[in-house]
C-alpha cells in the first residue's frame, strides 16, 4: 500500500478559532492572532487515506509555503518524513497519512520505543490578574489538569498571583512560572525567586533572566530551591551542560528537531517539556512525541485550554495531570469538519485588534501608559521599570471614542507616557 501511495492534493483551510471568554479578554494584548489556524487536508490516490495537520500561522517554527506544497504533490508521503522545512501543518499531515497507510499510530514512525501511554500536560495562560488566574486554575482542575504554566510579568504582583492560585488548589497542583527573561539578572531574580520558593505550589522557573547569562544562571541555581528551565540551544547546548546552566529545557520546533533535541536531553539526563502551541491537532502530535521521548517528563505546554473549540470530534482524555496518547492509526483523532466550515475565514489572515492603552500602576502611585504590549515589554526588558514589586497592576483601556482617550493614545504612540496618581 505505502509503496504505491501518492499525494494528490494539499488543501489549505484557514480558520479563526474562538478563545474562551476569559482568555479572549487578556489574549487580545499579545497573542490574539493565535486564534488563526491553518488546517492542511492531505489527499492521496487512496480515497480512504487522508491526513490532517495544523499550523498556528502567527506562532510556528515554520509556515507551509506554496513551494513546499508543490514539492510534495505527486510524491510518496514516506519520502518526506522528518523534513522540518515543509512547515508545521504539512509535516504533521504527512505523518498522519503515513501512519494511516501502515495502520499504526504516529509515534511508531519515530523509530524509538514507546516509554509512556499517558503524557504529562499543563494548562497555560498569558498574564492575568490574580483573581482571574485563580478562576483559570479552578477550571484546570475540573478538566483533569494538575499543572499550570503562567506568564510572570513585572506589571503584576507575582506573589499575589501565586497566593490566589494556591488558596483554591490542592498542594499537588503545581505552577511553572515563565518570565521570558524579564527579571533581567541574578541580582533581581535571587530576591524574587527565594521568596517564591516558600510557596508549596511552585514547580519550575522558566527563563527568569537573560538566557545567554551563563554565570548568572550558575549563581542563581545555587541560591534557589526549584529547577530552572531554558529554551533549548540558548545558550548553546554544549555550554549549558558544561557549565551546569539549567536543570532542563523547553523543546519545540519541527519533528526532526524535537526528536534530536529530546534525545540529546536524555543523553545528559535533562528533563524537558514539549511546547507545541495549537488546538487538538497540535496537542495530539505533542502526545505522540511525548510517548517516545523518555525525558519529556515535565508537563507539555500546548495552550489547548485557550481555545473554545479543539477542532476534533472526540476530546482528548485528560486525567490526573496526564493526557492519553491516541492508539489509532495516524494521529488517531477525527477532525471536526463542521468546525472547519463554521470558523473558516477569508484572507487576509489577520484579525483586527482593537486599539488599547495599557496602564501599569505601582503602589507608589507611579503610572506608565503604553500603546501596546510590545512597547510595554521593551520598556521592561530595557530595565526601565522595577523588575518585581508588590502591589503593581495593569489596566486595559479600550478605545471609547472620547477625546481624552484619543489624546493619551496619540501620546503613547510616541513612547511610554509617565503619570502620577
Amino acid at each position: 500500500m505505502l509503496r504505491n501511495l501518492k499525494i494528490t492534493d494539499v488543501e489549505r483551510i484557514v480558520v479563526a478559532v474562538p478563545f474562551t471568554p476569559r482568555c479572549e479578554k487578556w489574549n487580545i494584548r499579545e497573542v490574539y492572532q493565535w486564534r488563526i489556524s491553518e488546517v492542511i487536508r492531505l489527499s492521496t490516490n487512496s480515497p480512504d487515506i487522508v491526513g490532517f495537520g495544523e499550523t498556528i500561522i502567527h506562532y510556528t517554527f515554520c509556515c507551509v509555503s506554496d513551494e513546499s506544497i508543490e514539492r510534495v504533490k505527486g510524491g510518496n508521503p514516506a519520502d518526506f518524513l522528518g523534513d522540518d522545512s515543509l512547515g508545521a501543518g504539512l509535516q504533521m499531515a504527512i505523518y498522519d497519512v503515513v501512519g494511516k497507510a501502515f495502520g499504526v499510530p504516529v509515534y511508531r514512525l519515530f523509530n524509538l520505543p514507546r516509554v509512556r501511554k499517558w503524557c504529562p500536560i499543563s494548562w497555560w495562560n498569558i498574564d492575568f490578574p490574580p483573581e482571574e488566574f485563580a478562576a483559570e486554575a479552578k477550571k484546570a482542575l475540573e478538566h483533569g489538569y494538575t499543572s499550570y504554566k503562567i506568564k510572570a510579568r513585572p506589571w503584576w504582583d507575582i506573589y499575589e498571583q501565586v497566593k490566589a492560585i494556591s488558596e483554591i488548589t490542592p498542594n499537588h497542583f503545581k505552577l511553572d512560572l515563565d518570565w521570558n527573561q524579564m527579571l533581567l539578572n541574578a541580582g533581581n531574580a535571587t530576591a524574587v525567586l527565594t521568596e517564591l520558593d516558600k510557596f508549596e505550589h511552585i514547580a519550575i522557573y522558566e527563563s527568569p533572566i537573560m538566557q545567554h547569562d551563563i554565570e548568572g544562571h550558575r549563581q542563581l541555581r545555587q541560591k534557589i530551591n526549584h529547577p530552572i528551565a531554558l529554551h533549548f540551544a540558548n545558550p548553546p547546548f554544549p555550554s549549558v551542560v558544561r557549565n551546569e546552566v539549567c536543570d532542563g529545557f523547553v523543546v519545540s520546533g519541527g519533528i526532526e528537531r524535537i526528536l534530536r533535541e529530546g534525545q540529546l536531553s536524555a543523553a545528559f539526563e535533562k528533563p524537558f517539556w514539549l511546547q507545541l502551541v495549537g488546538t487538538g491537532l497540535t496537542t495530539t502530535l505533542s502526545l505522540h512525541l511525548g510517548a517516545v521521548l523518555s525525558f519529556a517528563q515535565w508537563p507539555a505546554v500546548n495552550c489547548l485550554n485557550n481555545y473554545a473549540d479543539d477542532l476534533i470530534v472526540e476530546p482528548l482524555t485528560i486525567k490526573g495531570g496526564y493526557a492519553r496518547v491516541p492508539d489509532g492509526p495516524g494521529l488517531g483523532i477525527e477532525i471536526d469538519e463542521e468546525a472547519l466550515i463554521r470558523y473558516r475565514m477569508k484572507p487576509p489572515y489577520k484579525l483586527p485588534v482593537p486599539r488599547q492603552i495599557l496602564s501599569v500602576v505601582w503602589s507608589s502611585g507611579h503610572i506608565r501608559h503604553y500603546s501596546g504590549m510590545m512597547q510595554c515589554r521593551n520598556d521592561a526588558l530595557g530595565g526601565n521599570v522595577p523588575a518585581q514589586e508588590r502591589g503593581v497592576t495593569m489596566d486595559i483601556k479600550l478605545d471609547d471614542g472620547s477625546k481624552d482617550w484619543t489624546d493619551l493614545y496619540t501620546r503613547t504612540k510616541k513612547g511610554p507616557v509617565i503619570d502620577q496618581l
